[in-house]
């Protein structure tokens, strides 16, 4: 009988393939019969072929680090290649203290190492203790300083060397250890009082026979072990000298945010006599910051082949990229690039950005850390820079479809669909360096929210927020390093208002494009109405619509519409799936977008020949400015209404016929907008859309308070306003 070959691992399959074997034996007949002895048989053997399989297959993937799921397993084959996952880490803060009334003998003060106090953040008390002694000096009975504190349990493990163990382990039994606090010292035996302090180094270079350090590497159940040189590489211990290796075990992010620490230490001075009856003042100067869990399976996949392809230099972009979070854990997200990658070039340097894991920005004294570690990494002629992050922020006009046959309230079902994609915006695809906005994994997204919703037409724009330095001359540049669709010969760059000296009301910023070319030219205007503009600046800078690039010149900026000095400037990207490059940090912003219901009357049956269907345009097109309208001839004062899904500060007037409230100070003959009473209406959303009659108030009015800014412009019926 020929031998039959297996090609999945089916259970089925299998089993029908060792009846297919068995029928080449006239001996056996009833192996198809159900209920034979053979046919149970058969099918113990499937059965235990495919778990055989499966375990074989699972056993296989253990074994390399890209398909490896057991955490064990990742790390072990990631210590192959030389790669030390990051411990928990423990929050840090740093604490005033202040004595009093000390001894006339007391010269010193020394904090011990351990616990030096606790503090409660979210209802759970948290210890924090310091690794080494802390020394203060003492000023006609009074010390003040500072110290640096580290949430979590000081510990101490001792070590004796044994040379009669030829595979002895130096084990650190407690999981939860934050490595970058573990002191390793050596005495010479158990009766010794000197003690020699062994330094911790991630690689050889560099290292002599005589050279004082160890080594650490993740054991199983996430503890640590520590490793020593072998005479050749580091100095060997011998037998019988005595270890003693101290550490904190942290409770890693849970320790963030205490912001009150209540003294629980030891003293003593300089005697070493124990100082008791003192309690020192602590005043913590920030919350506690920085605690993060022990590093993921995931991070280790990704970090440890990058950290071994850069043999400890750092040469390229990604070379940079691997080694930062591994001296700087603290880091979220990084993107490294050339500075031949520029326009124009600067050759010879790398540029880098980072996003902290407690905050937006880098501080100074952090980038200054990160580039004193990078000096021993660095190779001559290449010069890294930290820069600081940007962030482009994609936005949605969506409007929804959906059976109202299946849906008790609409707007329960438009807070599932913002629902849903705000978990889709905290995934990994964004809030990232090199992050991507999918265009079609929202669309589908949205569509799969509920089975009520039968479509949905969905734009999208992007934003980033230029922050004004008011009252001085200063340029500008907003890099979107996205290509913008060109629909219009004006008012594709779009703004929220502000105010600039010289000129007297609130002005807006768009764009003209140069006839023929990629490129365009900025001016300022003011609204005279919704529609109507006066151009009070011309060519204040340029636009490159192929880089994605906005160029303000030189401007005096007085004041902003938003608060913090923010000027938002939007654009409609040339592709739907948005890419950040560079130093650009891609984030979606649920919030500034906008989500309108529509009823489906073809799917619901009301309206099957589609004849009074409401048609949504997939093109995007509106109002000139962002944000709220604020006309030149307005004063500050009450929210007029909605104009095209915009706040509207303008003057007005009622329709002679209707009485319908109408942008403008008179009616004419031309056509001009209508105003609602809410964003919804205006936008020709709600059923029973009506404009604002004639009991409302009839002057003319505008408000340059931050409360305009609360929305985002979007559509109309008649188009969009961005």
């Amino acid at each position: 009988m020929a031998l039959q070959q297996f090609t999945n691992l089916n259970y089925e399959d299998i089993k029908t393939t060792i009846k297919d074997y068995l029928r080449e034996n006239s001996n056996f007949t009833d192996m198809d019969f159900d209920g034979s002895n053979l046919s149970v048989l058969i099918n113990l053997l499937a059965y235990n072929s495919y778990i055989t399989a499966y375990n074989t297959n699972m056993v296989v993937n253990e074994t390399f680090i890209d398909s490896a799921t057991l955490r064990e397993n990742v790390v072990s084959l990631a210590r192959n290649i030389g790669y030390v996952p990051r411990s928990r880490r423990a929050a840090t803060t740093e604490v005033s203290y202040n004595i009093t009334d000390l001894g006339s003998n007391t010269e010193v003060i020394k904090f011990q190492p351990g616990i030096i106090g606790n503090g409660n953040a979210n209802n759970v008390n948290y210890v924090f203790s310091i690794p080494e002694e802390v020394t203060g000096n003492v000023s006609n009975g009074q010390s003040d300083g500072v110290i640096k504190v580290f949430q979590g349990q000081y510990l101490t493990q001792n070590f004796v060397i044994d040379d009669s163990q030829p595979n002895q382990r130096f084990v650190l039994p407690n999981d939860g250890i934050d490595t970058s606090t573990i002191v390793v010292k050596v005495r010479e035996n158990s009766s010794s009082t000197s003690t020699e302090e062994y330094k911790l180094v991630d690689n050889i270079l560099g290292i002599t026979s005589t050279s004082q350090i160890y080594l650490i590497q993740e054991t199983t159940d996430e503890k640590y072990e520590v490793l020593f040189g072998d005479g050749i590489f580091g100095k060997k211990l011998t037998n019988g000298n005595v270890v003693s290796a101290s550490y904190i075990k942290t409770e890693g992010k849970g320790g963030n945010g205490v912001a009150r620490l209540n003294f629980g230490g030891t003293l003593k001075d300089q005697d070493g006599a124990l100082l008791s009856g003192y309690e020192p003042t602590f005043t913590v100067n920030y919350p506690s910051e920085s605690g993060d869990s022990i590093e993921d399976v995931r991070s280790v996949r990704y970090y440890a082949p990058r950290l071994y392809s850069s043999q400890h230099r750092a040469v390229t972009a990604s070379d940079y990229e691997a080694i930062i979070p591994s001296v700087f854990p603290n880091i979220e997200s990084i993107s490294a690039f050339g500075g031949e990658e520029l326009d124009p070039p600067r050759f010879g340097r790398v540029y880098i950005a980072a996003k902290p894991k407690n905050g937006s920005f880098l501080s100074q004294f952090s980038k200054k850390q990160i580039l004193t570690s990078l000096k021993k990494y660095s190779v001559a002629g290449i010069v890294p820079e930290l820069v600081d992050l940007k962030f482009l922020y994609v936005e949605l006009d969506s409007h929804i479809y959906y059976n109202s046959n299946f849906v008790g309230d609409p707007d329960n079902l438009k807070t599932s669909v913002s629902g849903a994609l705000q978990e889709f915006a905290s995934g990994t695809e964004l809030n990232k360096f090199g992050g991507r906005f999918k265009y079609s994994q929202v669309l589908s997204l949205i569509d799969r929210v509920d089975d009520s919703i039968t479509s949905n037409i969905t734009k999208v724009r992007i934003r980033r927020n230029l922050e004004a330095k008011i009252n001085q001359f200063a340029q500008y540049e907003l890099c979107f390093d996205n290509t913008f669709h060109i629909k219009d010969a004006s008012y594709n760059i779009k703004s929220t208002g502000f105010n600039v000296s010289g000129i007297s009301g609130t002005v807006y910023m768009s764009d003209t494009v140069i006839t023929g070319t990629t490129k365009g030219n900025l001016f300022l205007f003011q609204l005279s109405s919704d529609t109507e503009v006066t151009v009070v600046s011309q060519n204040v800078g340029s636009v490159d619509y192929e880089k994605g690039e906005i160029m303000l010149d030189t401007i005096n900026i007085s004041s902003t519409l938003l608060p913090d000095n923010i000027i938002e400037v939007q654009a409609i990207p040339d592709s739907n799936d948005v890419l950040a490059r560079k130093e650009l940090y891609l984030q979606f912003s649920v919030a500034k977008s906008n989500f309108f219901m529509r009823q489906d009357s073809i799917s619901t049956g009301a309206n099957t020949s589609g004849t009074r269907y409401d048609v949504e345009s997939s093109y995007s097109n509106g109002s000139k400015v962002r944000g709220a309208i604020i006309t030149k001839s307005a004063s500050t004062s009450d929210l007029v209404g909605y104009v095209n899904g915009n706040p509207y500060y303008g003057p007005f007037h009622f329709h002679p016929n209707t009485g319908k409230k109408m942008v403008g100070a008179f009616h004419v003959s031309t056509p001009h907008d209508t105003i609602y009473p809410t964003k919804a209406e205006s936008l020709g959303i709600s059923a029973q859309s009506s404009p604002i009659d004639s009991s409302s108030t009839s002057t003319s009015m505008t408000s340059t308070t931050s409360s305009s800014s609360s929305s985002s412009s979007s559509s109309s019926s008649g188009g969009y306003g961005y």
